[in-house]
């Protein structure tokens, strides 16, 4: 059982996500979806939302970069799935996501510009 202390933490630093999480943001943030339906979650989203959320906000991008979740994407064989919508340009969707991948997504493509084709769904023949 936890300590009425540490249930206060942990309440606070998930209250700090969520605000973030549901926060519009600058019509010009970058905004990143994260498949959270039931096979969202069974393939390991919830890892994924964690960390694109948690380094957000430890890089202090919150202004520029918005992490949400959304229902079924519909393409339950492929999930974890990440959209990321980027102002004036096309929609990038990766596939079969982990915490690992998510970083590095973060990293070259949300902080770089570059598109990680390798995670993306048109990298696995699917457009």
């Amino acid at each position: 059982m936890k300590s009425l202390a540490e249930l206060k933490a942990i309440r606070d630093k998930m209250q700090n996500q969520i605000n973030m999480r549901s926060e519009s943001g600058d019509e010009n943030a970058i905004r990143v979806v994260v498949g959270m339906a039931t096979c969202g979650i069974a393939a390991g989203a919830r890892p994924v939302l964690n960390e694109l959320a948690d380094k957000v906000q430890e890089k202090g991008l919150s202004d520029k970069i918005v992490v949400t979740q959304t229902g079924c994407i519909g393409l339950c064989q492929y999930e974890p799935i990440v959209e990321v919508y980027e102002p004036g340009k096309e929609k990038v969707t990766y596939i079969k996501m982990n915490a690992e991948k998510a970083d590095e997504v973060l990293t070259r493509h949300l902080i770089g510009g570059h598109v990680v084709d390798d995670y993306t769904m048109g990298s696995s023949g699917l457009k």
